[in-house]
């Protein structure tokens, strides 16, 4: 899709943020059609240019960087340094939507917190993340993945009797869109009034939302809690929700009426159980039973029956699998992204990423756009105008 018919084409938005949740929030504006200028230290940049998932790199940065800030400009500031606060001020002037994940209060010491930047610019839309919200006793607290998993209750929820935490940033993600859902909105309100606005969220809030279900029925039940079966794919859902070893892989079986899968399955013994509550109160056995049955065939024997038959299904699939598989060809969730060689000569860097999940008026967002090197657009210090090409938004 041409960048000019995106939803957010013309939104300029000053991305102050580091490591994932922050970064990502704002490449997920970027693909919309927002201008996103990442304002980084100078020498180092942000920190995620070397925090290496699995260790790898590419083309001096990360290549967990590379797909968190791609489709972005970069240019390099000291927020300590009285002229280049000076001259991000000017910016923040101009711009859409300011985004950090500071923790509460940097912003404020720097004289860039939300009120001195909505009096800079009263129709800027200021996001701010934390890990813990701005207030109470836990505000001053490092705020990571990992820690926001562990103290929201989650890892109890994944496994009953031994606490497992997801093996992906799962808060820094859901934190990410949560925070764009909010700049988006507050951009809707500001394009009808003029009126620009806050936007806070945290880890800690992105996961508890995750587990409203689980929250609801605790607060209305002090008595529910969590328990697992031998093959329980979670801990508050009846039998026969769960993984199963079959003859040569797994199956994922989910909502199915017990009897009703017995049947299909040709066991006697579970199409015994008529009765709905003996589903949870006897969940372990039921399991049991379904696993003896399934061990007796491969996948492909057992999906050919209950697919047939409008069972939910599926086979568990490790990720070359999953790569490999039409139905991830038909979804084209990947595309290229080049970085231009930093000596003339040189060769560009090219990157298969995963794209915007989106789709607007049917078409896939795509941008061959990688991220940008430190300082890509330049250093404010050295008078780089940012909006010489555009008309003040």
């Amino acid at each position: 899709m041409v960048v000019g018919k995106l939803p957010l084409a013309g939104v300029v938005v000053l991305d102050f943020s580091q490591f994932l949740a922050g970064p990502v929030a704002a490449l997920r504006l970027a693909d919309l059609g927002a201008r996103v200028i990442k304002i980084e230290r100078p020498v180092t940049g942000e920190i995620g240019r070397t925090l290496a998932f699995a260790g790898k790199w590419a083309d001096e940065d990360t290549v967990s960087f590379h797909s968190m800030n791609r489709n972005k400009e970069a240019v390099v500031a000291d927020l300590k340094d009285p002229g280049d606060l000076d001259r991000v001020k000017r910016l923040v002037a101009r711009a859409d939507v300011l985004i950090h994940n500071f923790r509460p209060g940097v912003m404020e010491r720097l004289g860039l917190g939300y009120e001195s930047a909505r009096a800079l610019n009263p129709g800027l839309v200021y996001a701010a993340a934390s890990g813990y919200g701005a207030e109470g006793s836990w505000a001053s607290r490092p705020g990571q993945d990992l820690l926001a998993q562990s103290v929201s209750g989650l890892a109890w929820v994944s496994g009953s009797d031994r606490p497992v935490t997801v093996g992906l940033s799962l808060a820094d993600h859901l934190m990410s869109c949560h925070l764009a859902e909010g700049v988006t909105a507050l951009l809707v309100r500001k394009f009808r009034t003029g009126r620009g606005g806050l936007v806070e969220t945290s880890l800690l809030e992105g996961v508890l939302d995750l587990q409203f279900e689980l929250l609801t029925t605790r607060l209305n039940d002090p008595t529910v809690t969590p328990s697992r079966g031998p093959h329980s794919a979670h801990g508050y859902l009846s039998a026969p929700y769960g993984l199963y070893p079959t003859a040569d892989g797994h199956l994922a079986i989910a909502m199915t009426p017990v009897d009703r899968l017995g049947r299909l399955l040709g066991d006697a013994d579970l199409a015994a159980y008529g009765d709905s509550d003996r589903w949870w109160t006897e969940r372990a056995q039921i399991e049991r039973l379904i696993a003896r049955r399934l061990a007796s065939a491969g996948n492909e024997h057992w999906l050919g029956i209950l697919t047939a038959a409008d069972v939910w299904c599926a086979p568990l699939q490790t990720l070359d699998e999953l790569l490999a598989s039409p139905a991830f060809a038909a979804l084209e969730m990947t595309q290229t992204v080049e970085r231009a060689p930093a000596e003339p000569g040189g060769e560009p860097l090219r990157l298969t990423v995963a794209r915007s999940p989106i789709r607007i008026d049917g078409e896939v967002l795509r941008s061959r756009r990688a991220a940008p090197r430190l300082g890509a657009q330049g250093r404010l210090r050295d008078g780089v105008d940012l909006f010489a090409d555009e008309p003040a938004i």
